[in-house]
Order: structure tokens, then C-alpha cells, then sequence
């Protein structure tokens, strides 16, 4: 991971966190424990405090930022999905933001809730706790169902499996020049993990 100091403040990584190595912390940045910081996400810590609470994980491309004198915090196994973008908003816990959804400054987005991908959370909006919310702008579509909150909590056990495969396993190889007979594949225990499509007339 590539870490900066600014004004003598400087990002902590709790030891069972993994942050990649493309990744970008600056300033007061806090990583707590069985966090996973996936690759390209940039927590730019320089103005207000940002921090990822025990078990959350931040995805590849996400953005963390906020003014100045704002904490900008994602609860304990908060799950935010490609390129989302949080500015000084408060992520609940077990709540999870979808893949390029953007959460504006003193938004709250309630415990066990889920942010549709694409959606445009506005600054101070409060979505209440197993609520879905979609749209840009967001706005309520319904209350979660406990199955449908099992299943977001499935993949963000997902995400912690993956910061410790990902401590324990990854590493920074040469490419292959051709697929090897017999090319093995990934077994990762996704049952209860993957949407279920299904065709519509």
C-alpha cells in the first residue's frame, strides 16, 4: 500500500487488515481489524478523518474523502462495492453500498440498508435502518426482508475470507504466457452468495 503522512498525522492499518498494494492512504485514516481495502481505492485523509470499522471492506476504485473537521465512517462490516464514492457520511453497521453509488456529505445510511448500485444518496439524507434505497436520486423502494439482509451478510464474509486469502496467498507474479492443462479454479464457498437471475419476458 502506498501510506502518506500530512501535518504529522499519519494512517494506522490494524495488523489483520489487508490494504493492496495499489491502494492509497493519506493523513487520518484509521483501517480497523478484518478490514479489506481492495486495489486502486484511495481513503485521502487530509482535510476530515475517515475510517473503516472492524470486519467493513472498501472496494477496488472507492474514493473516501470529507471536509474539513468531518469524519467520513463506514460501520463494523460496512461493504461498499466498486467505485462508490463516500464524502463525509456515515455508512451503518452491516449496510452496504453498491458498486459506483455516490453518498453525499451528512448522509446516514441506517443499519442493515442497502444503497442500489448507480444510486445518488443526497448530503443529509437519514435512510432508516433494512431499507432499500435506489435512484439519483436515492429514495426509499422498501424495507429489507431478513433473507435479503442474510444475503448481504454473506458476501460481506466474503470480503473478510478475502483480506486473510488475500494476506496468506497474494503476491505480485509474471504473467503467464499461455493456460495451463488443467487450469484449476477458484474455490471460494459462494453458495448463498450469488444472485439468482432470472429470465423475464
Amino acid at each position: 500500500m502506498k501510506v502518506y503522512s500530512i501535518d504529522g498525522i499519519t494512517p494506522v492499518v490494524d495488523p489483520t487488515a489487508y490494504v493492496h498494494p495499489t491502494a492509497v492512504l493519506i493523513g487520518d485514516v484509521i483501517v480497523g481489524p478484518g478490514c479489506y481495502v481492495g486495489p486502486a481505492a484511495c481513503l485521502r485523509g487530509d482535510f476530515g478523518r475517515l475510517e473503516l470499522k472492524k470486519g467493513a471492506n472498501l472496494q477496488d476504485t472507492c474514493v473516501m474523502h470529507g471536509f474539513p473537521g468531518t469524519d467520513t465512517v463506514v460501520e463494523e462490516d460496512g461493504h461498499i462495492g466498486h467505485g462508490a464514492v463516500l464524502h463525509g457520511c456515515v455508512i451503518g453497521k452491516n449496510a452496504l453500498v453498491g458498486m459506483n453509488s455516490v453518498i453525499m456529505d451528512g448522509a446516514i445510511i441506517g443499519e442493515s440498508s442497502i444503497v442500489a448500485a448507480m444510486s445518488f444518496v443526497k448530503a443529509k439524507m437519514e435512510v432508516a435502518p433494512r431499507t432499500l434505497v435506489a435512484g439519483s436520486p436515492a429514495r426509499v423502494i422498501k424495507e429489507l426482508t431478513d433473507k435479503e439482509i442474510d444475503w448481504k451478510s454473506a458476501g460481506t464474509r466474503q470480503y473478510q475470507d478475502l483480506a486473510i486469502r488475500s494476506m496468506n496467498t497474494m503476491q505480485e507474479v509474471e504473467a503467464l504466457t499461455e493456460v495451463e492443462a488443467d487450469r484449476p479454479r477458484l474455490d471460494v464457498g459462494i453458495e448463498g452468495v450469488v444472485p439468482k437471475f432470472k429470465a423475464e419476458n
